[in-house]
């Protein structure tokens, strides 16, 4: 189903590439050699310092240009698809977060519908080779068969954030069938590490620990999470890059599979495929840091689902990828960051 690109992807567009994932992949896409046009439009979502500097540290590769601009800017996305020929298309771009959907809901529809609208649009006119596009373990929203797979349906979101991203997937399929738009979608489950989201549970537990403040533990420490270092994160989707979507020629719409298709488009999980307790992921922090966290014990919040588990099968079939970075080695190098990145 997935086929080598018999010539590598070397010009590609990351879209969010002052965000978290995308400055890693970014960056890692530059040491490879390849060319990277990266367009962020830096919002006050979270603090945008932490923007600048991850744009700080790509700005002396002379095969980086950054651009600063919104997806749903139409014809701004369609002048720079014209002026720059891009093989490939990495949209990392969106409104990310669970709770804040549910007091912002208009930038969730801006950025993750108008603004991806206008990447398909894009690359169906200006003939992009392959679009990789971040999905979210949250699209499995009420399912609680574990490990979570891509050959499940994903019919019941309960966040906005999680609509919008289903409805990424099927925008994407929608493309692919009419158009031969090659699109692989990749769920991407709690990522963290250096350089992480300030609003992301690592990030608020290690500044809350070292500045003497309590801990929000929702679910009261049940919460089960796949954790997935960022550098697992990035090589899966380098490895699925350099391999567009082609045909499942076993596709039948008497039993239709969900995670293929008749036409170029796949669906991957990219995860550790190890659910933790939330309370342990907070015991590491603490060792880590050598310092105890005061709990400020609470109820599970709306849009949040009890646990993740990723299915990662198809991943490892096709492409060769594995996760390699364990929970204990990936904090510690998030430890050491943040300590250098706010106390060095």
């Amino acid at each position: 189903m997935i086929e080598q690109a018999s010539h590598p992807i070397k010009k590609i567009l990351v879209t969010g590439a002052a965000g978290f994932i995308g400055f890693h992949l970014s960056r890692r896409l530059l040491e490879q050699g390849r060319e990277v046009v990266g367009i962020d439009n830096m919002n006050d979502y979270y603090d945008p310092a932490i923007k600048e500097a991850r744009l700080s540290l790509l700005a002396p590769y002379i095969r980086f240009r950054p651009v600063r601009g919104d997806l749903s800017d139409r014809p701004l996305i369609e002048r720079l698809f014209a002026e720059e020929g891009f093989d490939g298309v990495v949209n990392l771009a969106a409104q990310a977060g669970v709770r804040y959907s549910l007091t912002n809901p208009y930038s969730y529809v801006d950025s993750n519908l108008v603004g991806f609208v206008n990447i398909l649009e894009s690359c169906r006119l200006n003939k992009v080779r392959h679009l990789v596009f971040a999905s979210s373990s949250s699209v499995y929203g009420a399912n609680t068969k574990m490990p979570f797979s891509v050959h499940d349906n994903v019919d019941h979101p309960v966040s906005l954030y999680a609509a919008t991203k289903k409805a990424n997937e099927l925008l994407a399929h929608s493309y692919s069938h009419l158009y031969g738009l090659p699109c692989t979608g990749l769920r991407f489950f709690t990522v963290y590490g250096p350089w992480g989201r300030p609003d992301m549970a690592l990030f608020l537990f290690t500044k809350a620990i070292l500045e003497g403040r309590p801990i929000d533990v929702f679910n009261y420490g049940k919460m089960r999470r796949d954790f997935t270092y960022i550098d697992d994160i990035v090589e899966g989707v380098v490895r699925v890059l350099d391999r567009p979507a082609s045909p499942n020629p076993e596709w039948d719409g008497e039993a239709p599979d969900p995670g293929s298709s008749y036409a170029p488009y796949r669906l991957y999980n990219i995860g550790n495929n190890r659910s933790v307790e939330l309370l342990r992921f907070i015991e590491i922090i603490e060792e880590c840091l050598g310092e105890k966290a005061k709990k400020n014990m609470l109820p599970m919040q709306p849009g949040d689902v009890p646990a993740t588990c990723a299915d990662i099968d198809d991943l490892i079939r096709d492409v060769g990828f594995r996760p390699k970075t364990g929970l204990e080695e990936g904090i510690s190098r998030f430890v050491d960051w943040y300590k250098d990145y706010y106390q060095g």
